[in-house]
C-alpha cells in the first residue's frame, strides 16, 4: 500500500465532510478514458471547503487544478502531480429558475441545465444537452455546439480568485473568446446565470429532437473528447479538412480517427494517452506538410 502523503494527510484532516483520495485513477473520469492518477482528488463539500484546498496546497507549495467532467480534455499517462479538484458535491450542482433565470452551480451537468430550462419553458438552451461537461468546464472553455456558444447566453458569473475571495461579475465585464475564457484560467468558477427566453414546450422540444438526430448522425458513439482541434478559420473546418486529408479511421494503437467526424478521435476501448497524443501529431504534420495549415488543439492536455 503506497504511503500516505503528508498533503494528503492534511486535507484529510482539514476536510472531514469531503471525498479525499490518493492516488485516484483519472482515466474514468474523462470522456476519452484514458490517462494516469491523481497524487491526491478532493471533492469540496462547500466553497469554505473549496478554499481551504487552496490555501493548504498555497502553504505545502503543492500544485491544484480543477476537473469537471473530463470533456475536451486529455490527461496524460503519468497523470497528475499535486492535488485534483473536482466539484461534484451536490452543493456545487443546484440549479435554481427565476422568471428567465437559471442559477446554476459550477458542478451542474450541462445536460441538466438543458432539462431544467425545458421544464420551466425556456428556451435557447437546447444546444448544451449534447455537451458531456459542467457549467464550470462550459465556462472555461465557452464551451459551444450547434451554432450557439455558452457565453451567449450568460448574463452573471460567481467565482473564487487565488486568494480565495468570492466575487460576482455581469457578463459585460467579462471577456470572451473563441473556445475560451481567459476569466477563468486564472479563476475558479462557481457558479453562471444563464438567460432562456420564454417559448412553447413544443418548440423547445422540436428544437431538441433536431440538434439530437444531427448529433447522433454527425458524431461518434465510441468515447471522445469531442473535437480534438479549433477550426484553423470561420471558413476552413477542422473535421473537412482531415477528411480530406483522408486521414478518417487513421489509427495508432488503440486511438483510432473517427470514421463518422474527422475531428474526432475515438478509444477503441485499449488506448492511451500517448495513443491519441501521436495521432494527434502525425494529423498536425500532415495537414501542415499537405495544406499548409497550423492545427491548434482545442483539447486541453495536461499531465506527466
Amino acid at each position: 500500500m503506497t504511503k500516505p502523503s503528508p498533503i494528503f494527510q492534511k486535507l484529510k484532516t482539514r476536510l472531514p465532510r469531503a471525498v479525499v483520495r490518493q492516488g485516484e485513477p483519472l482515466a474514468k473520469r474523462t470522456t476519452l478514458r484514458v490517462g494516469g492518477c491523481a497524487e491526491v482528488y478532493v471533492e469540496p463539500s462547500s466553497e469554505e471547503d473549496l478554499a481551504c484546498v487552496v490555501q493548504t496546497c498555497g502553504e505545502e507549495h503543492i500544485p491544484w487544478m480543477l476537473l469537471g467532467r473530463g470533456s475536451n480534455l486529455l490527461i496524460r499517462d503519468g497523470g497528475i502531480a499535486g492535488v485534483v479538484v473536482c466539484l461534484a458535491h451536490p452543493d456545487f450542482s443546484i440549479i435554481e429558475v427565476t422568471d428567465c433565470d437559471l442559477r446554476c452551480g459550477a458542478g451542474a451537468k450541462l445536460k441538466a441545465v438543458a432539462a431544467k430550462a425545458r421544464a420551466a419553458s425556456l428556451g435557447g438552451l437546447e444546444f448544451l444537452e449534447g455537451i458531456p461537461g459542467c457549467v464550470g468546464g462550459a465556462l472555461r472553455m465557452n464551451a459551444g455546439a450547434m451554432g450557439s456558444a455558452t457565453f451567449d447566453f450568460v448574463t452573471q458569473v460567481r467565482f473564487m480568485d487565488a486568494s480565495c475571495q468570492v466575487w460576482e461579475r455581469n457578463i459585460a465585464q467579462v471577456p470572451v473568446e473563441y473556445r475560451a475564457c481567459p476569466l477563468f484560467k486564472t479563476n475558479i468558477a462557481l457558479a453562471a446565470t444563464f438567460r432562456g427566453r420564454p417559448d412553447s414546450a413544443e418548440s423547445i422540444a422540436k428544437r431538441a429532437s433536431a440538434f439530437n438526430q444531427k448529433r447522433w448522425q454527425s458524431q461518434p458513439k465510441e468515447s471522445s473528447a469531442g473535437c480534438i482541434f479549433k477550426n484553423p478559420s470561420p471558413a476552413v473546418s477542422a473535421g473537412k479538412l482531415i477528411d480530406e486529408l483522408g486521414l478518417k479511421g487513421a489509427r495508432h494503437g488503440g486511438a483510432v480517427v473517427s470514421k463518422v467526424h474527422g475531428n474526432f478521435i475515438v478509444n477503441e476501448g485499449s488506448a492511451t494517452a500517448a495513443d491519441v497524443l501521436e495521432l494527434i501529431d502525425f494529423i498536425k504534420s500532415r495537414a501542415k506538410a499537405e495544406r499548409g495549415v497550423e492545427l491548434l488543439e482545442e483539447v486541453e492536455i495536461i499531465g506527466q
